[in-house]
């Protein structure tokens, strides 16, 4: 149909008779919640997948934040982005801590590590870097810088699921990396979310930290949350963990198309695969330069969505700019220059594993003829 409807996702949805029959074994248990065998099994095959060595599932992906900070006991300042979703900033606040924005990198829109040092104080606790759209943040300089001052390090995965540099997975950088099952991303489960961490000890006190602290039956070893994932979507995430590689790799055909078809368009810019990167194809961001272009950011978002085609404009606004954070020092935009030239200039092309070729064509006409 020549104006129906193509989002900007899609979510990966599992066979629904395979489904129903993992819900009737959910049944006849009568475990629906609190460690059943099937959120044992998703966690046990996550980190598998992942290649990391311990997966802690949780109710969302925001959950996963605060409590990385909590658990490690972070206080006084956490130098973040201001380029991602607002749950990165506000999981920092919730914890009582202050964030300290820097700019980023306009070759990855990743945190630049170069402006990183300058906004350490001595109230300076922890970084928390984001692997925007997937894009692997410079995590080696990172590391250098924290280890020189002394600071946590906990990465914002949520884009990165399955990220691999050089055959490692990105999520064991840093002390912890958290990650978002939203439907919204490449691999979901409904709602969802899990931590990723480097030993048992720590594992065992994230998952008593998820529920509500209890150690034992009477036992409450600390100030905890329940965050804790139900048996009905380990058991939808199981069966979508066996089809995502297909998913991504749908993606990457898309992304192949847009790229050829873009490569030449005056006005428009993309990334382009990084060597040594296994990319997962989370978003296909385009950056609009409107005197090249003929044709602003926000006209030409409006002229998709008026057909129906639904990009959307990730991340815009800066968190900065948000009237929470709008105060801080930080926010100043001066300070932030390369993240507000993206914010206001970026428009995320629809991308998912069920964009059929005439959809893609459809999207390109739109960008390619002005």
């Amino acid at each position: 149909m020549e104006n129906s409807r193509i989002t900007v996702t899609s979510p990966l949805l599992p066979n629904l008779d395979e489904f129903y029959g993992l819900l009737k074994q959910i049944w006849n248990s009568k475990w629906i919640t609190n460690n059943g065998s099937f959120h044992k099994q998703l966690e046990k095959e996550l980190a598998e997948y992942l290649k990391v060595p311990f997966v802690s599932l949780f109710t969302n992906g925001t959950l996963p934040l605060l409590t990385a900070l909590q658990a490690m006991r972070i206080t006084g300042e956490v130098i973040t982005t201001p380029y991602s979703f607002v749950a990165t900033t506000h999981s920092i606040w919730w914890n009582g801590c202050k964030p300290v924005f820097v700019d980023v990198d306009p070759a990855t829109g990743n945190m630049d590590p170069e402006k990183i040092e300058a906004a350490i104080t001595p109230r300076t606790t922890a970084i928390m870097p984001v692997h925007v759209y997937g894009q692997p943040c410079d995590t080696k300089r990172i590391k250098e810088i924290a280890d020189r001052y002394g600071l946590k390090v906990i990465y914002d995965a949520a884009h990165a699921f399955g990220v691999q540099v050089n055959g490692e997975s990105v999520l064991n950088e840093g002390d912890m990396s958290t990650l978002s099952f939203h439907a919204t991303k490449v691999y979901n489960t409904i709602e969802g979310g899990a931590m990723v961490m480097h030993d048992e000890a720590t594992k065992k006190r994230i998952d008593y930290l998820k529920n509500f602290g209890f150690a034992g039956e009477t036992t409450v070893v600390g100030p905890g949350i329940n965050s804790k994932v139900d048996e009905m979507r380990a058991a939808y995430g199981i069966l979508n963990l066996r089809q995502v590689d297909a998913a991504i790799e749908a993606r990457h055909q898309v992304a192949v198309r847009y790229r050829e078809a873009l490569r030449n368009v005056e006005g428009v810019t993309f990334f382009d695969d990084i060597e040594g990167v296994k990319h997962n194809y989370a978003y296909f961001p385009i950056f609009i330069d409107e005197a090249k272009y003929g044709m602003s950011r926000d006209d030409l978002y409006v002229k998709m969505k008026s057909v129906g085609v639904l990009g959307r404009r990730y991340f815009y606004p800066l968190i900065s700019e948000f009237s929470t954070y709008r105060g801080l020092e930080s926010a100043n935009p001066e300070n932030l220059p390369n993240a507000h030239k993206m914010a206001n200039s970026v428009i995320c092309l629809p991308m998912h594993h069920q964009l059929s070729d005439d959809d893609v064509s459809r999207i390109l006409e739109l960008v390619v003829k002005k």
